[in-house]
């Protein structure tokens, strides 16, 4: 009897001691890798503008005016600039077709569909939150 108080207080101990400097080590060294992760995703698709811009070009290729008038209230200099950008890191293909006039195209790329589980997430957190806000009136 006196051995089995021994080992259950033995036990108890163990599993109240603080963690040791090497899992500590561990837990900083992944949620700095998240950190840097998540920054690097920010930094591609961070803002008001460049996720709307990649939804409003899933069904396929369109123009310039048709993707200003498809976003609400983005000005023509900040979709030029976020198309560029978006077009840098390889999530938008631009396409200039020698019409008379010129006509340019812009669409998503293969790499483009590798969002799609976030931007599904992101859709349904979204709508989830507006729901609990308007619960919440």
């Amino acid at each position: 009897m006196k051995t089995e108080t021994i080992q259950q207080d033995h036990a108890s101990e163990t599993a109240l001691q603080p963690a040791t400097l090497g899992d500590l080590n561990r837990d900083y060294i992944k949620c700095s890798a998240k950190l840097g992760a998540v920054g690097d995703a920010l930094y591609v698709l961070g803002g008001k503008w460049k996720l709307r811009i990649i939804i409003a070009l899933c069904d396929g290729h369109k123009r310039f005016n048709e993707i200003q008038r498809v976003i609400e209230g983005i000005t023509s200099k900040v979709l030029s600039s976020e198309l560029k950008e978006l077009e840098l890191n390889g999530l938008v293909k631009r396409t200039v077709l020698d019409d008379k006039p010129v006509l340019v195209l812009y669409e998503p790329t293969e790499y483009t569909y590798s969002l799609n589980e976030v931007l599904h997430s992101l859709a349904v957190w979204g709508s989830n939150h507006r729901e609990k806000l308007r619960s919440e009136l």
